[in-house]
């Protein structure tokens, strides 16, 4: 079982460093839980500040996302944030969040596009997430 779980983690890293490389200035793909825990990953370490990849970092989707609801404008699927070297780009799939984060000058449109790639792959980290 052990071995199986190893071959899946492999495949799914395989997977994501494919989507990582189809985005020019893309950076990073972190799927983390609410709370920032890391679930699956692709990263370029050289260019991702280390504090980016933090739980603290990752879980504030979760904080702007409710206090954004309370706009009246109904539930946040998608969060943008500009920065002057980066833009952090994070999709609502609760309970799992997907981070992607790439450089200021990367085509955000592109990026946006992902999300219709990794959602296959969020069923099975789903039910991995809800089962206690």
């Amino acid at each position: 079982m052990v071995e199986f779980i190893k071959f899946i983690e492999q495949e799914l890293k395989k997977y994501m460093n494919t989507l990582l490389n189809r985005v020019h200035g893309l950076h990073c793909i972190l799927i983390s839980d609410r709370d920032g825990i890391n679930k699956g990953r692709s990263i370029d370490f050289d260019k991702v500040p280390e504090l980016a990849q933090r739980p603290t970092f990752l879980s504030t989707f979760a904080l702007a996302s409710d206090q954004g609801s309370k706009l009246g404008l109904g539930k946040n699927k998608t969060l943008i944030c500009m920065y002057s070297q980066y833009q952090v780009i994070q999709f609502n799939k609760l309970p799992l969040v997907i981070n992607l984060i790439a450089s200021s000058e990367a085509n955000t449109g592109h990026c946006l596009a992902l999300e219709e790639y990794l959602e296959p792959i969020l069923n099975d980290l789903k039910t991995a997430v809800i089962e206690p």
